[in-house]
C-alpha cells in the first residue's frame, strides 16, 4: 500500500464517527464528560471532526505532512482509554460484540499510531530531517 492510500484511508476512518454515533458513544468514558464538559454526543462528532481534519492536513498541507501525522498519531493515542473502558466495561459496539474481540481492538490502536508516522514520512521512508542533509 502506499504512503498516499494509507493517509486517505486514516481520513476514511474519521468520517465513520458521523455515520453512526451510538457506535462510538459507548467507548467514551464516563470521566471524559466530566473533564471536557459535553456529553457523549458531542465528543463522538468532535473527535470525529478532529480526526477529518487531521487527514485532511495530512492530503491537502503536504509540507506539513510530518507534523500532522504526529499530531494525528497523538491524537490515536489520547484516544486508547476509550478502547481500554470499552473493554473494562464490555460494551458492545458492532463488530466489537465479544470480549475477545475488545481486548484485540486495544492492540489495533498501537497499529494506528505507527500507521499514522509511516503514512507521513516521506516515500522513500527518510525523514525530514534527513533530506535536509
Amino acid at each position: 500500500m502506499s504512503r498516499a492510500v494509507a493517509r486517505w484511508i486514516l481520513g476514511a476512518i474519521g468520517v465513520t464517527h458521523f455515520v453512526s454515533t451510538r457506535g462510538f458513544r459507548v467507548v467514551v468514558p464516563d470521566w471524559a464528560t466530566r473533564f471536557m464538559r459535553l456529553d457523549k454526543d458531542a465528543i463522538v462528532i468532535a473527535s470525529g471532526a478532529a480526526e477529518v481534519a487531521l487527514a485532511a492536513g495530512l492530503v491537502a498541507l503536504p509540507r506539513e505532512r510530518r507534523r500532522i501525522g504526529w499530531a494525528t498519531a497523538a491524537f490515536f493515542a489520547a484516544v486508547f482509554p476509550g478502547n481500554v473502558y470499552q473493554w473494562r466495561t464490555r460494551r458492545s459496539t458492532p463488530g466489537l460484540d465479544t470480549d475477545a474481540r475488545r481486548f484485540g481492538r486495544l492492540f489495533l490502536q498501537p497499529l494506528l499510531v505507527v500507521w499514522a508516522l509511516w503514512a507521513t514520512d516521506d516515500e522513500r521512508g527518510n525523514s525530514r530531517r534527513m533530506r535536509r542533509r
